[in-house]
């Protein structure tokens, strides 16, 4: 299991002995407390802090060891994602299977994984409401090739109107008020771990089985990480039970920064996210190979 750093005050970030190695201001100015990590057990890396400095040879230690780097806007929200551009051995030949795959199959793609997302969605909306969200269930069962009457749509729109039962009139937008914050906190977080999980595959996260945004540079991510999306909203309705949160705090990253380490079950076992996001990202590639017609993505429970 990889571990998540996150920094959030003045930091100095260097490589040494193939190890993180942390310099921050301590009691002044004039020292310093210094701490090292190995690179080897870190899978992802947040820098939230303008006066955080990060040398070149970390940077490229942490990319040769396939680990993704975020970074955060001076408002603290991530800004941008940095992933190797050679994650695999066999890069090339992933990337003309990916490629060449039919237009039929990248469609059942799209309708597993609008399936997988919709019944998380219905089991997470279930445990809100106290009963099942039949309709949802319905409509993960109606899911056609490539989802052609956008049945994912229909079942987003439920979901949120009644998702935060206690916020009446919630809108998710990335810009609204309260809890989209935390929302697109734990998005981004989610999306670099599905990104680092198909660069270390050997696939191209860019491009989508259904998303294709000429400006989206992660389409695929964006694809995998649907049905994976209702353990963040779960994390976050936790957050919410007792107050809705007005401002996305340290204390609030703290508990968002547990997402790779969620308890999900994958083909009837339980693993890490992360782990779980790395096995999703396997049996894809083994789709695009012919191997396999369907598919790992868990059920949320």
């Amino acid at each position: 299991m990889k571990h998540t750093l996150y920094f959030g005050s003045p930091a100095y970030l260097a490589l040494r002995n193939k190890q993180i190695e942390v310099r921050q201001p301590c009691e002044g100015e004039a020292k310093r407390l210094v701490r090292t990590i190995p690179i080897e057990d870190i899978g992802v890396v947040l820098l939230d802090h303008q006066q955080i400095t990060i040398t070149h040879g970390l940077l490229h230690a942490l990319l040769e060891n396939n680990c993704a780097v975020v970074t955060c806007s001076p408002s603290h929200l991530p800004a941008g994602l940095l992933l190797p551009l050679d994650g695999h051995t066999l890069q090339n030949e992933r990337f003309r299977t990916q490629l060449e795959a039919s237009l039929p199959l990248r469609k059942q793609l799209w309708q597993q994984t609008v399936q997988a997302k919709i019944l998380n969605q219905a089991t997470l909306l279930g445990q809100v409401l106290g009963e099942p969200a039949k309709n949802l269930l319905a409509w993960a069962k109606q899911v056609k090739s490539g989802d052609s009457e956008n049945l994912e749509a229909r079942a987003a729109a439920f979901y949120w109107r009644n998702l935060f039962i206690s916020l009446p009139g919630f809108v998710r937008e990335r810009e609204e008020a309260a809890p989209n914050a935390l929302l697109n906190y734990g998005y981004a977080i989610l999306r670099a771990i599905v990104a680092r999980a198909l660069v270390s595959c050997g696939l191209l996260p860019t491009l989508g089985i259904h998303h294709h945004n000429k400006y989206n540079a992660y389409c695929l991510a964006d694809d995998i990480m649907e049905p994976y999306r209702p353990y963040v909203d779960q994390l976050v309705v936790e957050i919410c039970e007792e107050e809705i949160p007005m401002a996305l705090t340290k204390e609030l990253k703290v508990q968002l920064l547990s997402i790779p380490t969620l308890d999900v079950e994958i083909d009837g076992q339980r693993h890490p996210l992360m782990v779980a996001v790395s096995l999703t990202a396997s049996s894809l590639l083994r789709c695009f190979q012919g191997e396999i017609r369907k598919i790992s993505y868990p059920l949320l429970r």
